[in-house]
């Protein structure tokens, strides 16, 4: 059993990101769904990013940070585009993190500390023609990054949905969306 704690999207926490935290749960993962917009969820992207916005990012990522503490340090961040801010910045900051699932988003390590801890495996999801993912060049991070980590995984999905594993979105793939959960549950049932 790990326990984990999911970050959510853009969107919110949509029936998708509750399915994808049911589904490990499934798998005897202890799984904290933070929700960093009160309650409101949103249909199209463009909405919940002017939400977001008009909040502040900074103020969502430390939402993200002060919901964390809630929970023991112990634990393997999993962030879906916006939430990978918050993932991204615990599994590099929280002493005891043990791992890190970062999706359709990915930061430079350099935004948060001076690199990624050698200690925190991490896994980063995106698809090959995603306009964020890819046309924002989070993909071209991702794979400097890669040039240096020890104990990382880049998978490039072929595809253009941004949140494409949230089987609410209308960008959801479902072979992608199945592949991504596989490898999702390999990595922590490799760190129970």
């Amino acid at each position: 059993m790990v326990e984990v704690v999911v970050f959510h999207h853009g969107l919110g926490v949509t029936p998708g990101v509750l399915e994808l935290a049911e589904t490990l749960r499934a798998s005897g993962h202890v799984v904290h769904v933070p929700d960093l917009y009160d309650g409101q969820v949103f249909s199209e992207l463009s909405a919940g990013v002017a939400h977001a916005q008009s909040v502040g990012f900074g103020a969502l990522v430390g939402r993200g940070v002060a919901a964390a503490q809630a929970w023991p340090s112990e634990v393997v961040y999993l962030g879906m585009s916006l939430g990978v801010l918050p993932a991204q910045q615990l599994a590099q900051t929280r002493a005891g993190a043990r791992g890190a699932v970062l999706l359709y988003s990915f930061v430079p390590p350099s935004e948060f500390s001076e690199s990624w801890p050698g200690s925190v495996p991490v896994q980063i999801h995106g698809m090959d023609a995603d306009p964020y993912f890819a046309g924002d060049g989070d993909i071209d991070a991702a794979r400097a990054f890669m040039a240096d980590a020890s104990d990382a995984e880049l998978f490039v999905y072929s595809g253009a949905g941004h949140l494409f594993a949230d089987s609410s979105s209308s960008d959801f793939d479902a072979a992608a969306a199945a592949q991504l959960t596989e490898r999702v549950l390999t990595m922590l049932a490799a760190l129970e």
